[in-house]
């Protein structure tokens, strides 16, 4: 009677910890990334990143910068009529439908042919100390998310 109590005691344990779980992985997704029409983002398709305010320049895309030819970095086309180059997102984990949710790792990966001999995903690069600023550059890592790979993810805010 003794050792009953105990494994009556862990079995409780185990199975309120199992409902708890499944409240858990009941909780509500964070929103889907939508487009300027209203449309969610999906995984792999391509979309080019514009100024919400017209006038102030046109999409990102790759140019060189600090005297250095590779890696590219990732820059504001200067006018308006320019959409810069189309850019695919690849989150950490791929859900049915494939849509981009916001508050989510992912990867941003130019969908354009480069100069370099290195990958287009975006990486966040060292603190430039000439600039006093850091650079989103090229050759970062798609996917195998970790400790080595932390420059190359990026999250979607909602902005206010």
């Amino acid at each position: 009677m003794n050792s009953f109590i105990p494994f009556l005691i862990l079995l409780i344990f185990i199975h309120s910890n199992h409902y708890a779980s499944a409240a858990e992985g009941a909780e509500e997704l964070p929103a889907p990334v939508v487009d300027l029409d209203g449309n969610n983002l999906r995984e792999g398709s391509r979309y080019y990143i514009l100024p919400l305010v017209r006038g102030r320049g046109g999409g990102v895309t790759l140019t060189s910068t600090r005297n250095k030819t590779c890696p590219l970095s990732v820059a504001q086309a200067p006018f308006e009529v320019q959409n810069g180059l189309p850019v695919t997102f690849r989150p950490v984990k791929s859900e049915k439908g494939g849509f981009i949710r916001e508050s989510t790792d992912l990867n941003i990966k130019f969908s354009a042919a480069s100069v370099c001999a290195q990958s287009t995903v975006w990486k966040l690069d060292q603190y430039d100390e000439a600039t006093k600023q850091y650079f989103i550059t090229t050759g970062g890592v798609q996917g195998n998310p970790g400790q080595a790979t932390i420059s190359s993810w990026f999250k979607s805010k909602e902005s206010e």
